[in-house]
């Protein structure tokens, strides 16, 4: 039965269903991520050996540095996995929130020549980060594995739900300041602030007893309700736990706080696209 014109549902142009137009459109999507991955590696002679050799440098750095002239292998067993870990996921949640941010001014000559769903940048600069860390996991779990890594499923299932909170978390971030980067370039500088102050906000480069026995307990409650805290902590779970170090503890209540930083994520993610929405009409010509 042929359909008549005036039964055709007719939408508004360039009107946009948000993060489900980015899911409709995967093809576009996945062209975009594979042109950043081309152009950072363009020139390259190693190219993605550097993401390889990179956190093993790291590694011996801390070993070294850290774990042996200032001594910090007595106060934390396998220190350098142990911050390693740490920082893998908070440079997954940093780079990923910096180009998210960066992403719409960065692609200001394409927003202003077609239309294409303009959440499109942020995701994408979202799972070019998660490529680019997906290197540092592999030789993070390879030097524990040489070390005595032996995880359990649930072990297992902490890193994947760790990665899944930053993924949400700085997908959101990213949409939000990049929304209003826009028109106030001062949100750049406001989230490199930020992505400073993320390594030290969690406990990357200390244990989280450190941090329980100087404040009070509302303070520490706060502290664990920060979404990255626990996305750390599920990273030292899956990776450094394994080891069976000396003394190691879980955060208290490590996994109704990854639930609680699950949910906060998704509430920023909802919170991004609303703001993105609401302002993407002066995109191209704040651009």
């Amino acid at each position: 039965m042929r359909r008549d014109a005036s039964d055709a549902v007719l939408e508004e142009p360039g009107r946009s269903r948000g993060l489900k137009d980015v899911l409709l459109r995967r093809h576009l999507l996945n062209l975009i991520v594979r042109k950043e991955i081309q152009i950072r590696y363009r020139g390259s002679i190693f190219g993605w050996l550097w993401s390889y050799v990179k956190p093993l440098v790291q590694f011996l750095v801390f070993y070294v540095a850290l774990g042996v002239f200032l001594a910090l292998n007595k106060s934390i067993d396998f220190y350098a996995i142990y911050i390693l870990a740490g920082i893998t996921i908070v440079t997954f949640f940093n780079e990923a929130f910096s180009n998210g941010t960066r992403s719409l001014v960065d692609n200001a000559a394409l927003i202003k020549k077609i239309y294409l769903p303009r959440e499109m940048f942020p995701v994408s600069s979202m799972l070019v980060a998660l490529i680019n860390t997906v290197p540092q996991i592999v030789v993070v779990i390879a030097i524990a594995l040489i070390f005595g890594w032996a995880p359990t499923v649930v072990q297992i299932a902490a890193l994947l739900l760790g990665l899944l909170i930053v993924a949400l978390l700085a997908t959101g971030l990213g949409m939000l300041f990049g929304a209003i980067n826009v028109t106030f370039r001062d949100a750049q500088s406001f989230v490199e602030i930020i992505v400073m102050c993320a390594v030290w906000a969690s406990p990357v480069m200390y244990h989280w007893q450190m941090v329980a026995s100087q404040v009070p307990d509302w303070l520490f409650t706060i502290y664990r309700l920060n979404p990255l805290t626990p996305a750390v902590e599920l990273f030292h779970y899956g990776i450094w736990f394994p080891l069976n170090p000396k003394g190691a503890e879980p955060l208290p209540g490590m996994w109704g706080f990854a639930g609680w930083a699950l949910l906060i994520s998704v509430l920023i993610l909802a919170l991004g696209q609303a703001v993105f929405r609401r302002l993407e009409g002066r995109f191209a010509q704040d651009l």
